[in-house]
Formats: C-alpha cells, sequence, structure tokens
C-alpha cells in the first residue's frame, strides 16, 4: 500500500465477457480487502501484452478501475456479482481496451510491469502527471460538493453567490435523484452547475468540500461515526486519484474526527485538509463583539478554538500590551466579562445547513483567491499546547491556495490550554476505536 504497509489479500484474476459489436473476453482482477465486505475491492484491468488500455471515464492509464459500484459500495446490497454485472455494462458502452501493434507491444510491458508492482507501495502520482499530457488547469478554479443532502446543496448555492469558483460539481451519492434534493436544481438549471453520480466529474478540482453523513439506524454514537468512516473509506480514495492536488474542507459530522479520518485516508500533506470546525462561532463571536458590544479592538483577536458544539472555548492571539501585571490582569478580567456577554448572545444559536453553508463559501473564497485570510478551522493541532496527539482541533490558521498556509500563535493563556488539551484526550480515545 502507498503508506508501506502491506497485507495478504484474496487477489481474484479471470475474464468478463463483454459485447462491443462482436464479443470479447475482458481481463480483469479484483483484490478482495481484509475488510471485506465492509470495503469495495480494488479492481484493475490486466491486459496481455498485446492489448492497450482505452483511458476512460471508468478506467485510468494504470488500469484501475473506477465504477459508482464502487464508490456506493454498502454492506450487504453490494456485492462481487453485482460489482462485475455493472462493470460489464459499463465496459459495452465504452470497451477499456484495444489491440496493439506489434511496435507498441514493448511500451505495453513496462505498463504491465507497473500494474504488477501497483500494490507494493508504488505512488501513481508521478505517472498520472505524465499521462496527463502537461494540461494546464491552473486558471481554472474549480469545487467539488460531495453529499447531495441539505448541507450540500446549501454549499453549491452560497459558493456560487460568493461567485469564487468558476465551476461547482455537486456529486450526488444518493441511490435516487429525488432523494438526494438535486432535482430543483436540475430543473432550474444554474450556470457553471453540473450534477453527477460519477466521480470522474470531481477531476482537477481545487477544493473538495465533503458534506455527507450516515443516515441509517445505528444504535450508538460510535456505530454512528464508524459508519462515516465506511463511508469516506468508498469516497476519499476516489476524491484523491481524481483530484490528488486539491484542499478537502470536511463539514461531516463530528467534523473533527472525520477531518482526521480524511487525513488518514487521502494520505495528503496536514495543511491540504482542514474542517469547518469554528469558522461560523467566531465570525458570529467577532459580530456581536464588534456591532452589539461596540468591541471593535477586542473583535479582531478573539476566536472560538477547539471542538465544534456548544461546550466554546474562546482565545485572543493579540499580546497583552499593559504596563504591568495588575494592568494586565485588570485588562484581562475586562475582557473575559466582554467575552461572557457576547458568550451570552452567541449562547443557543445552532448551525442550520444555510449558515454552515455559508460558512464553507466563506472558506473556498479565501482558499481560491489565496486572501491569506486567518480562520478558525480544525487543523492538526498535535504540538499545540502541549497536545501530543494526532487530533484536529479549530484554531486560528492562515488560509490560501495551499489550505492551511500558517497556524496563528495564541496567547500564552494556561486555562485555555487545558480546556483544549481535554478535549483533545476523549477525541483520541474515539478514533482509537474506530476501524480505518
Amino acid at each position: 500500500f502507498k503508506d508501506g504497509s502491506q497485507k495478504d489479500l484474496l487477489n481474484f484474476s479471470g475474464t468478463i465477457p463483454v459485447k462491443y459489436g462482436n464479443s470479447y473476453n475482458i481481463p480483469i482482477q479484483l483484490w478482495i480487502l481484509d475488510s471485506h465486505p465492509f470495503a469495495p475491492p480494488i479492481c484493475f484491468l490486466k491486459p496481455t501484452v498485446n492489448m492497450g488500455i482505452s483511458v476512460g471515464k471508468h478506467v485510468d492509464a494504470h488500469g484501475r478501475i473506477y465504477l459508482p459500484y464502487l464508490q456506493n459500495w454498502s454492506h450487504p446490497k453490494s456485492t462481487v456479482i453485482g460489482l462485475i454485472k455493472e462493470m460489464i455494462a459499463k465496459f459495452e458502452e465504452e470497451l477499456p481496451l484495444y489491440s496493439l501493434s506489434s511496435s507498441d507491444a514493448a511500451r505495453q510491458s513496462e505498463l504491465l510491469s507497473y500494474i504488477a508492482k501497483i500494490t507494493e507501495g508504488e505512488t501513481d502520482m508521478k505517472s498520472k502527471n505524465k499521462i496527463s499530457g502537461g494540461k494546464n488547469e491552473g486558471c481554472f478554479n474549480k469545487i467539488t460538493v460531495v453529499g447531495a443532502g441539505d448541507l450540500g446543496i446549501a454549499c453549491v448555492l452560497t459558493i456560487v453567490a460568493k461567485g469564487a469558483a468558476d465551476k461547482v460539481v455537486l456529486l450526488d451519492l444518493s441511490e435516487g435523484g429525488a432523494k438526494g434534493g438535486t432535482m430543483d436544481l436540475e430543473i432550474f438549471a444554474l450556470p457553471n452547475v453540473e450534477i453527477s453520480k460519477d466521480f470522474s466529474a470531481s477531476a482537477d478540482s481545487k477544493v473538495v468540500v465533503l458534506t455527507v453523513n450516515y443516515l441509517g439506524n445505528a444504535q450508538t454514537y460510535l456505530d454512528v461515526i464508524q459508519s462515516n468512516v465506511d463511508l469516506f473509506r468508498g469516497i476519499i480514495p476516489a476524491i484523491s486519484h481524481y483530484s490528488p492536488n486539491a484542499v478537502l474542507l470536511v463539514a461531516s459530522h463530528p467534523v473533527e474526527v472525520m477531518t482526521y479520518v480524511s487525513w488518514k485516508l487521502s494520505m495528503f500533506p496536514k495543511n491540504r485538509v482542514i474542517g469547518v470546525g469554528a469558522n461560523l462561532d467566531t465570525e458570529r463571536f467577532q459580530y456581536i463583539l464588534r456591532n452589539l458590544l461596540k468591541a471593535h479592538l477586542l473583535a479582531k483577536d478573539a476566536w472560538i478554538v477547539g471542538e465544534q458544539g456548544e461546550d466554546k472555548v474562546t482565545s485572543w492571539t493579540s499580546c497583552n500590551s499593559a504596563a504591568n501585571q495588575t494592568e494586565a490582569m485588570a485588562d484581562r478580567n475586562t475582557r473575559e466579562k466582554v467575552a461572557n456577554r457576547a458568550m451570552g448572545v452567541l449562547k443557543g444559536r445552532g448551525q442550520r445547513s444555510w449558515s454552515v453553508g455559508l460558512s464553507v463559501a466563506d472558506l473556498t473564497d479565501s482558499i481560491l483567491k489565496d486572501k491569506r485570510k486567518v480562520h478558525s478551522i480544525s487543523t492538526l493541532a498535535k504540538g499545540c499546547c502541549n497536545i501530543n496527539s494526532e487530533v484536529f482541533l479549530s484554531l486560528p490558521c492562515i488560509l490560501g491556495t495551499t489550505g492551511v498556509v500558517e497556524m496563528v500563535k495564541l496567547e500564552d493563556d494556561p486555562l485555555m490550554q487545558e480546556k483544549l488539551q481535554s478535549r483533545a484526550g476523549p477525541i483520541h480515545d474515539l478514533q482509537q476505536q474506530l476501524k480505518l
């Protein structure tokens, strides 16, 4: 695997019958993971030396197969038999292989060698860049929103209203279009918005927003989160494949845990995997300080940090310039009184889909336009405030085209640090119980 680990997996190799004018036997191989049947197989074409791969919607240049059935894999309804049936149907629409001339056969052997080594930890990033022919998408700002529930649609509408993206793709992973709430978007077609069920539509996105959540009947909180993890196991690899340079922005619940899961599954650098975190609460907090309490000087340095939820932690990024310790204590007491009043106004204000959508649009705007604006977002907190575990917490960060450009230093406050450490412990314990 790409992280250097190795496992003994079950491998099926054989042919499937495909009618494309004539009848063809298409050679394939399926690797069955140790997490089967909860996770989908890894599928490849297995061309002979006389066969070339037709790169298309469902097959990449290395022969790896991408199908909606794989992305929507869900036990117990998904089966290997069902997968093969869809594979046949898709290959009958677009034949994945063609006959090589003898002069091409030698070059094909190099590709076969690559496929043979693909499960030995080699990344396909460099090869993929070569095959793309140097196509430059640098001037094209594309965002993909994964999940067509209320939050996903709210994100699409607010991103379009913000005008930051040249194109917005909504990936509807639901079984029926009406279930996913996309019918009205299709009826009242918005410019530059594409609705798709195929992960290939997300290719070359600059930002991918994840809004999907498990909607089943799991009995415990851990079961619900594990179900979300299972969903992400079928989503993140495909997203990473089609948009290897994207910033992942997680809005699924619980944000801190699912951002950690996205980071682990994508193997992206930590700066390119962030969660919406406390951005919305911070913007509300600063607004209340500035406009309702007229505390303009305090508002610019005030932040909500830590874990998203009711137990909000306030923090500050300004250095205290008081002349002596007595004045510093007086300034801190005044600040805390004003902050408590603001928190009283903020308390009870829920996070509706449209308000979270506005927050998401705000974050994507900062990333795509490289604004270098400071936001309180979920980021890897290890090394901050004496936190030694790999947990994601909301902290003020400068955002740009590469995601987190820099973490902004918080004021040295032992009480705030203690609160953050108390949030990090339970999150880390929960993550240790998940099966990734």
